[in-house]
């Protein structure tokens, strides 16, 4: 059955020189093909042989979904497909991958049943008749062959075996398919299944098999599976690091798209953002009296609160002029007053929505009315971030290093050893956050000198697969616009001078409503202690744990002022709060003007925002 023939009865049933009708046409199978010149003639041959020999003349096709090859496979698939009709051949010029090149030709195919397996013939043929009338004659709408049953147990080399067996035991775990082998590249499925689930399966490459039959069983549609004899024939072309963490990464996607997201609503994330902050204002009940708190905020000058609710607002014509550099440098002009009021806006949905959502309303604010692409709206954003970032870590780090040429470290050490739980937590992660920060734009930077870009194959390093090629591209374009703005020294140096000039504006915020509590420091005391404590605390909110980063903010700033001055940590969480309060009421008013200048619904602009991300993703 193996042998190649020279004409074999199977093709001369299928007719070399008859035209295919493709209304009688009832089973497709399609072989993936990537540079297999040593064996694909022989593979369409003994496909033709077995089919021919339980299916009627015409009523079933070979499909060869070349994918992108560069050897002779192109060619050979060619004059196969001249010579025998029910053999067809899809060329990619480009690798789809291994799902993407079967989603191709399965959509281009004639039957009803749709049916693939390896070129490898790893798989004895004498299966596939079983595979074929499984889905064929109606008794499931999916079959697969599989090599881990009780009743067929494959033998595997440890090399391949061990991690066949991890994956497959991983995806029980996460995705409850109670299947033994997903991978097995033996499998077939009704066009009804197909069209009904082939949109949702997201991944292109080796976890394609896996998905589809997870797609399916969680659609409603019957999976069987039934054991065949396979014997491993030549290297496999998985790598066991790079795909196999590429796979783990895609069972983990499939795993919180169809178990969690579907149980994740923007209420249940509000409350729970809610309980975060409740919990750590109930924590810190354990350290700190909150009715001296609040006596504390009650006898704070009014005057001063004032002043700095003023000198914020002050700051914000300044994130709008600076948001139009870094949009002039990506090759848009716009206005400042249309910017400022497009940053008002998602910084308000930032404050409402946790995991950040009102980042990429901004996006779509600028696409919507000024139509700048969503991609560069987004990037734009990014390089904002990347800025504030830098320049936060760069204050934090100017003190920290003045506390050290003081003698004042240890002073710094000491405070958090008898700092509260979340006063620690929100300084490590504040401190995560800067060490990362230095480290990109650093990288970005003095990348952008050089004008390369090697964000692909650090990507490509750990993972091939189509969600790898997707985040691969979304890292190239934050980093070739970020660089764009780095490369140009002077661009560079206004959005830096900006940045400055609006976190020093931040700062001064804070040490207004410090002086408003009247702590006993000095001024050049209070100032430097607002510094610190503004930087750390912003840091430790980069991570979206809670909208607008309440609780964090409070605990990193009272943990500073209180561990580092003789100021009492009531007076220093009355500070926080105070402060954090006004900047946040300062942003919400921003935003609600804005919003009713602009006429935009944050509430829809969210979603839309959210739809227009689906729509970068792949498809």
């Amino acid at each position: 059955m193996n042998n190649p023939a020279d004409g074999s009865d199977a093709e001369r049933a299928a007719g070399a020189d008859v035209t295919l009708d493709p209304n009688a046409v009832e089973v497709s199978v399609v072989l993936p093909a990537y540079n297999e010149a040593d064996t694909i003639e022989n593979t369409v041959r003994t496909t033709l042989d077995t089919l021919g020999a339980f299916l009627k003349p015409g009523t079933f096709e070979v499909i060869v979904a070349e994918d992108g090859c560069d050897d002779e496979t192109p060619a050979i698939a060619d004059r196969l497909a001249a010579e025998v009709a029910a053999v067809r051949h899809f060329h990619s010029d480009e690798r789809l991958g291994r799902g993407g090149a079967l989603e191709r030709a399965f959509d281009a195919a004639h039957g009803e049943t749709l049916v693939y397996f390896d070129t490898d013939l790893a798989t004895d043929m004498k299966h596939l008749e079983t595979l074929v009338d499984t889905v064929r004659n109606g008794d499931a709408d999916v079959a697969t062959g599989s090599r881990w049953m009780p009743e067929n147990v494959a033998d595997r080399p440890a090399k391949r075996g061990i991690p066949s067996k991890g994956y497959n035991g991983a995806v029980r775990l996460f995705l409850r398919t109670g299947l033994r082998d997903h991978q097995c590249g033996f499998k077939s499925i009704s066009r009804e299944a197909f069209e009904a689930i082939h949109d949702d399966v997201e991944d292109r490459h080796w976890f394609w098999d896996t998905e589809l039959l997870v797609r399916a069983q969680r659609a409603g549609f019957q999976v069987r599976e039934f054991p065949v004899d396979w014997e491993p024939k030549g290297d496999s072309k998985v790598d066991l690091v790079r795909d196999v963490f590429g796979m783990g990464s895609q069972i983990i996607r499939t795993w919180w798209q169809l178990s969690v997201q579907p149980r994740v609503t923007r209420r249940m994330t509000l409350a729970a953002s809610a309980l975060l902050v409740l919990i750590a204002l109930l924590l810190s009940t354990q350290y700190l009296d909150f009715a001296a708190v609040i006596d504390h905020i009650q006898d704070a000058d009014p005057m001063l609160v004032g002043a700095a609710t003023v000198v914020y607002a002050l700051s914000w014509p300044l994130r709008g002029m600076r948001y139009r550099d870094i949009l002039a440098e990506l090759g848009f002009d716009e206005r400042i007053g249309f910017l400022t009021g497009a940053v008002f806006i998602s910084q308000t949905g930032n404050l409402v929505f946790p995991a950040r959502a009102g980042d990429a309303v901004r996006a779509y604010v600028v696409k919507a009315r000024r139509g700048i692409p969503y991609p560069s709206g987004f990037a734009s954003l990014a390089a904002e971030r990347v800025f504030d970032l830098l320049t936060i870590t760069v204050l934090a780090g100017v003190v920290l290093l003045s506390y050290a040429a003081t003698g004042d470290l240890a002073r710094v050490a000491q405070s958090l050893t008898g700092a509260s739980e979340s006063g620690r937590i929100a300084v490590i992660v504040a401190v995560g956050v800067a060490v990362v920060a230095i480290a990109a734009v650093a990288g970005i930077v003095l990348s952008a000198r050089s004008d390369t870009n090697r964000v692909r194959a650090l990507v490509t390093r750990f993972s091939s697969d189509s969600y790898a090629d997707f985040v691969a591209g979304v890292l190239e374009r934050f980093v070739g616009d970020v660089q764009q703005v780095g490369g140009n020294p002077r661009a560079f140096m206004l959005v830096g001078a900006s940045s400055l000039v609006i976190w020093t504006l931040d700062v001064v915020t804070a040490a207004l409503v410090l002086a408003a509590f009247a702590p006993p420091l000095e001024l050049a005391t209070l100032v430097t202690i607002c510094f610190f404590a503004v930087s750390v605390g912003n840091l430790a909110k980069v991570i979206p744990l809670t909208p607008g980063g309440v609780g964090l903010y409070e605990a990193a700033f009272t943990l500073l002022v209180a561990g580092l001055t003789p100021v009492t940590g009531a007076v220093a969480l009355g500070a926080a709060i105070v402060d954090h309060f006004l900047k946040n009421a300062v942003t919400i008013v921003g935003g609600v003007v804005s919003m009713l200048a602009l006429n935009v619904s944050l509430t829809t602009a969210v979603e839309e925002a959210e739809e227009m991300e689906e729509a970068e993703e792949p498809a």
